[in-house]
């Protein structure tokens, strides 16, 4: 016996916050009664439906791709190009990213069709560290560095602070490689926080994800998260709380 509002987001209908919304609209049957109770538990064998539509119970999946520049974080996109899910056509479950990056954006992303999973480490809240290696015109100052450090002031507010490291610098064709750890998941945020600085990003790349890394993949590549991977985001996510 699960939750109804787990049932919904397992089945990756919607988040669970969501899920509880629809429950509490009377938009949630369960064996063709209205639910608005959040407490209730429902099993395998209980017939589920949205709006009409019935809920089809999927196992969860969890998958970490290392996403290719020029591919749409997204499920499907109306100008016919590439998106992450292209990389699963022998997946069953409806999956999605977990956040997404920037179409000119490589590196590791999460994928699932488990709702409440995503929700939670997508929220504010719970943001977990994101490490970046940008590749950047012009050599940034120990200063410039510094102010990424302590925060950059957006259109959409102050950033936390960010870990750098400078990598390495070609003063011949004056770029430079830096290394940035951000717990935020504003759009285009590491692009916005070099702008900010004078320092426009020419190649971004996002090499892990909490403790995930991209070890052992090239781009296009894919693997599913093991169990304990899982617990372990769930239990770096809580802590964040």
């Amino acid at each position: 016996m699960e939750r109804l509002q787990k049932v919904i987001a397992h089945a990756g209908f919607a988040s669970r916050r969501k899920a509880e919304e629809l429950m509490a609209e009377g938009r949630v049957k369960v064996n063709g009664k209205t639910v608005r109770e959040l407490g209730v538990k429902v099993s395998p064998s209980d017939r589920i439906e949205v709006d009409g539509i019935p809920v089809e119970r999927e196992e969860p999946v969890y998958f970490l791709l290392y996403k290719p520049r020029g591919v749409i974080s997204a499920v499907s996109d109306d100008k016919g190009r590439k998106v992450v899910t292209d990389y699963f056509e022998g997946i069953k479950q409806r999956i999605y990213p977990v956040g997404r990056l920037d179409y000119d954006t490589s590196g590791l992303l999460v994928l699932t069709n488990d709702g409440e999973f995503a929700n939670l480490l997508m929220h504010p809240s719970n943001e977990i560290e994101k490490v970046y290696v940008a590749k950047v015109k012009g050599i940034p100052s120990r200063e410039s560095i510094k102010s990424l450090q302590r925060g950059i002031v957006l259109e959409d507010g102050k950033t936390a602070p960010a870990r750098t490291k400078l990598l390495s610098m070609d003063k011949k064709k004056q770029t430079a490689i830096i290394e940035i750890s951000i717990h935020e998941g504003r759009n285009r945020q590491v692009r916005r926080m070099f702008e900010a600085i004078g320092h426009p990003v020419l190649k971004l790349k996002r090499e892990r994800y909490g403790f995930l890394t991209l070890q052992g993949l090239s781009a296009g590549d894919a693997r599913e998260l093991t169990a304990h991977e899982v617990k372990q985001l769930r239990a770096l996510a809580m802590k964040k709380k």
